[in-house]
């Protein structure tokens, strides 16, 4: 498939891309490259190809939900400027 510039013109306008005229024939020449290799993918035929949401079969790798570090709560809030009850206090930020 092959775009003019007044393809490529109405596209830009429709998407609201600001393009000089002098890169209009690059343009073109990517667009309808592009289009080809559409066209080259469709007429491929798919008869029996499940379809797949992701290209690699892969399952994500998980760890056991374990605790790997001791309570340091006390440690940690020491350098706090306002603890109490074992929480941090903030200034407020929401009225």
């Amino acid at each position: 498939m092959s775009l003019d510039q007044h393809d490529v013109e109405k596209i830009a306008h429709l998407a609201r891309l600001g393009i000089d005229n002098a890169d209009v024939p690059e343009y073109a020449h990517n667009l309808s490259a592009i289009l080809d290799l559409v066209e080259q993918m469709a007429a491929v035929d798919t008869t029996g190809v499940t379809p797949m949401a992701h290209p690699l079969d892969a399952r994500q790798r998980l760890r056991e939900d374990v605790v790997t570090e001791t309570n340091q709560r006390d440690k940690l809030q020491a350098n706090a400027p306002q603890v109490e009850g074992g929480l941090f206090l903030v200034p407020q930020v929401i009225e």
